[in-house]
């Protein structure tokens, strides 16, 4: 099982100084990155995560509302091949109708995605679990209308906040997660409780052995309070160390 680290888990650091954040982040064990809202500081990445060793299989980016030429250009500098919506909101969640406009916009996306080499997907909140539409949650709803080849990365944090078993939506999503978000705490919409890995919650192994098609387990926080390298070098002690057998 291979680990990477959301880049909006260390934002505040990023913003003061990249270079060394990113190589922090190598010198902690991390050997790939999840860059998020990427083509401003594309060139940036690209010439630390050449100095660090770093990849990055996947990245977030507003492909929904942004400039998706701009987009899949700097994915393409940077060798990322997944790109994923970070998050549609919350009332466009709430009607079959809208889920449908935002999966028909997301397999049009798909399809230019392509002639880059790019693959699409997707990252959940709290609310698409929260929704119900046609006997199902949101999020359900929304796989079922997607093309083949987009895909999900489930944030298994914010499905718990949602209401739901993280463990058994990644079985009944199946094949589409490729992607988690790992993150623990206090399953809480109040970020600063947010804990590593191992030390919430969340079922954390149960999330991952659940995820049978996955390529990716990303540790995100959202905040936390306290140092924020401390935090994710113990998530990634957590996951690379394994269960603990009874």
């Amino acid at each position: 099982m291979s680990y990477s680290i959301q880049l909006y888990t260390v934002r505040r650091e990023l913003q003061k100084d990249l270079p060394g954040t990113l190589q922090r982040l190598a010198d902690l064990g991390f050997s790939k990155v999840e860059p998020y809202d990427f083509v401003a500081t594309a060139d940036a990445l690209r010439s630390s995560m050449a100095t660090t060793g770093l990849t990055a299989p996947s990245g977030h980016a507003p492909v929904l509302s942004a400039d998706q030429d701009k987009i899949f250009d700097a994915a393409q500098r940077l060798g990322i091949g997944t790109v994923i919506e970070p998050g549609v909101p919350a009332d466009r969640w709430q009607s079959e109708r809208d889920i449908l406009d935002t999966a028909e916009a997301l397999n049009a996306a798909a399809l230019k995605a392509a002639g880059y080499g790019i693959r699409i997907g997707y990252h959940n909140h709290a609310w698409e679990l929260q929704s119900k539409v046609a006997g199902r949650t949101a999020l359900e709803y929304f796989a079922e209308q997607l093309a083949l080849g987009v895909v999900l990365e489930v944030d298994a944090y914010w499905a718990a906040v949602g209401g739901q078993n993280p463990a058994e939506l990644l079985i009944r999503l199946g094949d589409r997660v490729k992607f988690i978000h790992i993150k623990d705490g206090p399953i809480s919409t109040g970020t600063f409780g947010q804990q590593p890995a191992g030390q919430g919650s969340i079922p954390v192994w149960d999330v991952i052995n659940a995820a049978q098609s996955l390529e990716l387990g990303v540790i995100e926080f959202d905040d936390y309070d306290g140092d924020i390298f401390d935090a994710v070098a113990r998530s990634l002690s957590f996951l690379q160390n394994g269960p603990v057998k009874a």
